[in-house]
């Protein structure tokens, strides 16, 4: 029953199928074809994966962040950026980086932050003699930091399908998202050296404190949101509603920039994305408990831990197979399938349970920048107006940067732990 389910869902993913049908499809074959089970089954393990308080983060961050872009909060933010970082040779593209870490500590989501950002930095990018493909490469590697630094929504999965803590998992993330943001940055300032990219990107740049003024309220949005999680006063879920409403004062009372006509389609928006990464969860969560029934899980942890003897051989292996995976695979529904199966096979060789989670987060970050289906790819090239090939001589270097951040990642824990010992333990 497992092979032939898995059959199934790998020549959806090679016939082009969305994920989601590929993976639904496979669970209704298996119940149909292998168990004495009614199709009613199906329907309530559906509702029992979506009934999940946490899930309800999803959508309101999604909104959120598409509240930010129309409100003028992208843009805001890449001024103050540029304040900062822009002065110097590189300074460009170190704004870039800079932004998306900001935008991604409120969006949580890395596509939205690659059309957030993209549009208004890879234009510029182009402008000041960047290569189209190095500004689109740089945007989309970029913009995976939406899914380390928190808010994130692959945390938040992670969380809910290993009943690890969401809260410590986004405080664990800070440190990592941090790596990984400092590695790009010093990346892109010698690389601009060496190709003598940049020597312009001063111009036009605001005074600090004009920019803090004029980012201000953008920049107090994390402050808020994240301060309320971690004082105790709010849990996740409930934050993403206070980032809805801020996000809706700021835009249409403070900057003046979101109309009444304008929220149709923001909320259309944010309801079509929200849809689409429900429909994979809850595909995803049948099929995972199909595979429960038949033991999976369990044979799988038992084989890693076989296989891959002690902490050190199991985290090159699950790093190994989740890059894979992660080429392949759309990142929630990788989370929602694989987490249950890797952490109880971390665990097992004692391997802390946030740091695990942090380590496949960061992982699965790096499938969305590499083909065949990396969606940081397809978004900025569309931004972009350009063909992935291009992007591929630049983007093989920003790959190896963030390859090196996540075997640091991995081997010294203490990256991801110290945050979340000092705060909660």
């Amino acid at each position: 029953m497992t092979g032939a389910m898995l059959m199934v869902m790998l020549i959806g993913f090679a016939a082009a199928v969305p994920v989601a049908v590929a993976i639904g499809l496979a669970a209704i074959i298996g119940i149909e074809g292998w168990t004495r089970f009614p199709m009613i089954v199906a329907a309530q393990q559906i509702f029992v994966a979506l009934d999940k308080f946490p899930l309800a983060a999803i959508p309101f961050f999604i909104l959120a962040g598409n509240l930010m872009d129309v409100g003028g909060i992208s843009r805001r933010l890449v001024e103050f950026a540029k304040s900062i970082v822009g002065g110097v040779q590189g300074g460009l593209p170190a704004t870039c980086i800079v932004t998306c870490m900001i935008f991604a500590a409120i969006s949580g989501s890395s596509v939205a932050t690659t059309f957030a950002i993209g549009t208004i930095m890879i234009p510029a990018l182009v402008k000041h003699g960047y290569p189209v493909g190095f500004a689109a490469a740089l945007q989309a590697t970029s913009a995976e930091l939406g899914v380390i630094i928190p808010p994130s929504i692959p945390m938040i999965l992670y969380g809910v399908t290993t009943q690890v803590s969401i809260p410590e998992l986004f405080i664990a993330g800070f440190v990592p998202g941090a790596l990984v943001a400092a590695a790009l940055v010093a990346t892109v300032l010698v690389w601009c050296r060496i190709k003598g990219w940049g020597k312009q990107d001063g111009d036009g740049r605001l005074p600090f404190l004009a920019a803090l003024k004029q980012a201000g309220f953008a920049l107090l949005m994390p402050v808020i949101v994240l301060g309320g999680i971690y004082g105790g006063v709010t849990t996740p879920t409930e934050a993403s509603v206070i980032a809805v409403f801020y996000a809706i004062i700021v835009g249409m009372l403070l900057h003046r920039e979101i109309g009444l006509r304008d929220l149709y389609p923001i909320f259309r928006k944010s309801v079509v994305s929200s849809s689409v990464i429900m429909f994979i969860i809850a595909c995803a969560a049948l099929f995972s408990y199909l595979l429960n029934r038949q033991g999976v899980p369990d044979a799988a942890a038992a084989w890693m831990v076989q296989t891959f003897q002690g902490p050190v051989m199991f985290l090159l292996g699950a790093n190994i197979f989740l890059f894979i995976v992660g080429m392949f695979v759309e990142t929630s529904a990788s989370i929602i399938v694989l987490a249950p199966i890797l952490a109880d096979a971390a665990q097992r060789v004692g391997i802390d349970g946030v740091h695990f989670g942090t380590i496949m987060v960061v992982n699965l970050a790096l499938g969305m920048i590499t083909p065949p289906f990396g969606v940081n790819l397809f978004a900025a090239a569309q931004v972009a107006g350009c063909g992935i090939e291009s992007m591929m001589r630049y983007l093989a270097v920003f790959i190896a940067v963030v390859l090196v951040c996540l075997m640091l990642i991995t081997y010294l824990p203490g990256l991801t732990l110290a945050l979340p010992a000092l705060v909660f333990r």
